[in-house]
């Protein structure tokens, strides 16, 4: 799969969890979860919308 730059709901969504959206690529977002992957290690993570 592809990563992409976030969008901006993405980017508010991430930086309301305390991560710096300019670090991390979208994998996958599905509605219900926001799966990331850091730029500089690769570590993944999965985001919950709304959590």
């Amino acid at each position: 799969m592809q990563l992409k730059k976030p969008t901006r709901k993405q980017k508010i969504e991430m930086a309301r969890q305390k991560l710096k959206p300019d670090s991390w690529l979208v994998e996958r977002d599905d509605g219900s979860q926001l799966v990331i992957v850091g730029k500089e290690k690769g570590q993944v993570r999965r985001l919950r919308w709304g959590a």
